[in-house]
């Protein structure tokens, strides 16, 4: 006991005390000076934008944000307000400027990669997930992983993946009219949607039947509990640093639910590295190809881009294991993009009878009594299209993206977040004279687009063919009014309802 207090007695001293305190202050201070200044060189940098008003000066605009149907509404009010751009403070954290003019975003977005990089604001959620891929990768190394993915979305590709489109659609069509049949004629679409977009993905992609729109797997629940968790971290703004994130239980949870998809994804790759490899050695015996081979799938064609590798290189299989991993999971985050552009065309298409009507007449005068779309059949469908990407103005999957730039642009942006706003943008009614109706064009969102567009023009086709489409009734609403909720894609609050009358297409 006698040394124990022999010890601590030092360091309790009043003298010891006021050190510490001493240095506690001086780092206090220290920091404050350091946000002072970096606030204030921020506000001069930015001050040939407008800026709204601010909560404090501290805080700034943190708290003004809404992920609700009034922050769309706060969002049209800035824009008419602002006409293309403003300054927005989130407390010390960010600077951010809010681009909603295209005169102002077509430069940004036509920078060549070497200046761009992607802002930590949106994407280093998604890192943990998906790696250093083409969708978080900046510079040098996105363009040879763009350049590795390419061949992956070419038409030749994409053509394959009709039947696939056709059989998924088929397969939610199949279990809405058996609940139709059972009096559930008021149905919620994303439960549904979702499902029937991962379907096709992972049997593209991995060529593997989930079976998920049938019965439930371990794997297609963390997929989808994944993508909603990354959602819940973003509009937390404590959430944003992992040292806090990964001690609360959400972050826990993320990072169980990433072990299950990994484990998963990993697996996959390694029988498909096998495969391949078993293959290319029965050639080069033989001399001779197979006669008979099957459809080559998203993880087949990144692999084979290795195929010239000489066998000194396989000590490179993990890291090779890696890049290829990344760039197939990137598949992935598209199947809630895809899905949430469905929904809101069909609800788009419902609340437009006269529209929906146009559509479904174009699609019987094309298929001709046939239930199944062909990849021909895309190009003569041009007011379906039209209506498609009208709704994809209107209802932007994707609500922003961020970008940073190593020099300035048409603004002062070196140092600063550029938030693209695809909603400001699509709305603007300066560039748009009515813009919550009709005409229509769209940002273009990612790699993937072509995938995306060729599944909803499929999905849609066969919808209208099969299904009439009303406005259903929100249960937790009590009405048929939808409140769109921004997440990591566009949603509805208690979801998005519609009412299903099958359609006798003998």
């Amino acid at each position: 006991m006698a040394l124990l207090h022999s010890v601590l007695s030092p360091v309790l001293s009043w003298t010891c005390l006021c050190s510490l305190m001493y240095i506690f202050s001086t780092g206090l201070v220290a920091a404050v000076a350091v946000l002072t200044v970096r606030k204030v060189w921020y506000s001069h940098r930015l001050s040939c934008f407008s800026k709204p008003p601010a909560n404090s000066w501290l805080l700034g605009h943190l708290g003004q944000v809404r992920y609700t149907e009034e922050g769309f509404q706060l969002m049209d009010d800035m824009v008419k307000t602002y006409k293309h751009s403003c300054s927005w403070v989130l407390g010390p954290f960010y600077h951010l400027v809010r681009l909603f003019h295209p005169d102002y975003i077509k430069p940004l977005l036509m920078a060549p990669a070497s200046m761009t990089v992607k802002n930590g604001l949106i994407y280093n959620h998604l890192q943990p997930w998906l790696g250093r891929s083409v969708l978080i990768s900046n510079g040098e190394v996105w363009s040879r992983k763009r350049r590795l993915l390419t061949p992956a979305f070419h038409f030749d590709i994409l053509k394959s993946y009709i039947t696939i489109f056709n059989s998924s659609s088929k397969i939610m069509h199949d279990k809405w009219c058996r609940l139709v049949a059972e009096g559930k004629t008021n149905l919620e679409m994303f439960d549904h949607v979702s499902l029937m977009t991962l379907d096709s993905l992972l049997k593209c992609a991995f060529s593997y039947n989930s079976n998920c729109q049938e019965s439930s797997s371990e794997y297609v629940s963390a997929i989808v509990q994944l993508c909603d968790l990354v959602g819940q971290r973003h509009h937390n703004i404590l959430h944003h640093w992992d040292w806090i994130y990964w001690k609360t239980q959400q972050g826990k949870l993320f990072k169980q639910t990433l072990n299950i998809v990994h484990r998963f994804s990993r697996d996959v790759v390694q029988k498909r590295r096998a495969l391949l490899k078993a293959q290319r050695e029965i050639v080069t015996q033989c001399e001779v190809a197979p006669t008979s081979q099957r459809r080559k799938d998203f993880v087949d064609i990144l692999l084979l881009t290795r195929v010239g590798q000489r066998d000194s290189e396989e000590h490179h299989s993990s890291s090779n294991k890696i890049n290829k991993q990344e760039g197939m999971i990137i598949h992935f985050q598209s199947h809630d993009t895809t899905a949430s552009a469905i929904c809101w065309t069909l609800y788009n298409l419902a609340r437009h009878e006269h529209y929906q009507e146009k559509c479904r007449q174009e699609v019987m005068d094309l298929l001709e009594g046939r239930d199944e779309i062909q990849w021909e059949d895309l190009s003569n469908l041009p007011f379906t299209t039209m209506c498609i990407k009208e709704s994809l103005r209107l209802h932007s999957p994707v609500q922003a993206v961020s970008r940073s730039y190593s020099q300035d642009m048409i603004t002062p942006t070196v140092g600063t977040v550029c938030l693209v706003s695809i909603y400001g943008t699509h709305h603007n009614p300066i560039v748009w004279t009515n813009p919550h109706v009709s005409t229509w064009s769209l940002i273009p969102i990612d790699l993937t687009q072509k995938f995306a567009m060729t599944e909803l023009q499929v999905v849609v086709a066969l919808t209208l063919l099969r299904f009439r489409l009303t406005p259903g009734v929100n249960p937790e609403l009590g009405s048929s009014r939808v409140r769109r909720l921004p997440q990591i894609v566009l949603r509805a609050e208690g979801g998005l309802w519609l009412q299903l009358e099958p359609l006798n297409t003998d």
